[in-house]
């Protein structure tokens, strides 16, 4: 069997906490010239736009030199770049961190901030934000929650660890335990362990229920609920799989959609970029694991509380803003 080739470390220095992008060319193909590639490759940024980096030198080979346009198209070659970092509005609420040392960082992740670089989410993430601030560029995700839900988050501090703790997740590990605000039903009879078939297809904002062997199980459990007819409760969420909006898909299938969820049970309209007021109520409280490199036995606790619980008035009005209200 012929061996893989190592991949080259990168010639260019992060850019806000960011990597640059790596691009191998592939093994076959009628591409005459880098360039030729990269247009096809990168056909939504426009050719105009990757003739700009390549005037600009911001193309660069495993030495750090520019590669120039009608550079000869050879397999396996690896370029870099840096893309241009869309504008994004801050998320104006802190990133704290719950725990620290050599192996690894567990933070307490906001609403609406994302966990790694995605799509129109670059800069402003948990993993750039942790980067620059704790500077530690090395830095990696061994996981990552959904933009809209807050809470624990773990990162890797050497690369070379990063599979050990990854693996943990993997493996169903890690013991997690979300808490999530949506409406009382008392006919809605609890606690209860959810198993379904849950599928996510590619380019499709929602995941779905579907006919087959069950892959994702929450145990869902009512922790507390408000007097007034119609008020809120407080549920305790116990994912032991990890399928996309596990916990979102099965709360909608009872019937108690969880607060603030945007495409559970139904798609709504998109709010504007920097409308904060009224994020998912979901938040995962807590981890726990035994660490794969040292042995020890953590357990860590989000300190975040969900404003539809702290003050489920405001929350409904949308007035309820800012870190001291429960971000």
């Amino acid at each position: 069997m012929r061996r893989k080739s190592p991949t080259p470390p990168s010639p260019l220095p992060q850019r806000h906490g960011v990597d640059p992008v790596r691009v191998r060319l592939p093994a076959a193909g009628t591409w005459r010239t880098v360039r030729e590639h990269l247009v096809e490759r990168l056909s939504g940024a426009g050719a105009g736009v990757v003739d700009g980096m390549f005037d600009a030198g911001r193309i660069v080979g495993a030495d750090g030199r520019p590669v120039t346009a009608d550079a000869p198209y050879v397999p396996g070659l690896f370029v870099w770049f840096h893309r241009d970092l869309p504008d994004e509005v801050p998320v104006p609420y802190p990133l704290e961190v719950v725990h620290r040392d050599e192996h690894i960082v567990v933070a307490d992740k906001p609403h609406f901030l994302a966990t790694t670089p995605r799509g129109s989410h670059v800069a402003e993430t948990a993993l750039a934000r942790l980067r620059r601030e704790l500077d530690l560029p090395a830095l990696t995700a061994a996981h990552r929650l959904d933009r809209l839900t807050a809470g624990l988050v773990l990162f890797t501090v050497r690369p070379e660890e990063r599979g050990a703790y990854q693996t943990l997740f993997r493996d169903r590990r890690v013991r997690k335990e979300y808490e999530a605000v949506a409406p009382y039903d008392p006919a809605v009879p609890l606690p209860r362990t959810v198993r379904s078939r849950i599928v996510k297809e590619r380019g499709v904002l929602t995941a779905r229920e579907v006919p087959g062997e069950p892959n994702a199980v929450s145990r869902v459990e009512l922790v507390e609920h408000r007097d007034r007819p119609g008020g809120p409760a407080r549920y305790r969420l116990t994912p032991s799989t990890g399928q996309t909006h596990q916990l979102r898909v099965h709360m909608a299938a009872l019937g108690l959609p969880i607060l603030g969820d945007p495409l559970y049970p139904e798609v709504t309209a998109p709010v504007p970029a920097g409308d904060f007021r009224r994020p998912l109520q979901l938040l995962a409280r807590s981890l726990e694991f035994t660490d794969p490199v040292t042995g020890e036995e953590h357990r860590f606790r989000s300190g975040r509380a969900l404003a539809a619980w702290a003050c489920h008035a405001r929350w409904a009005a949308g007035t309820y803003d800012g870190p001291s209200d429960g971000q």
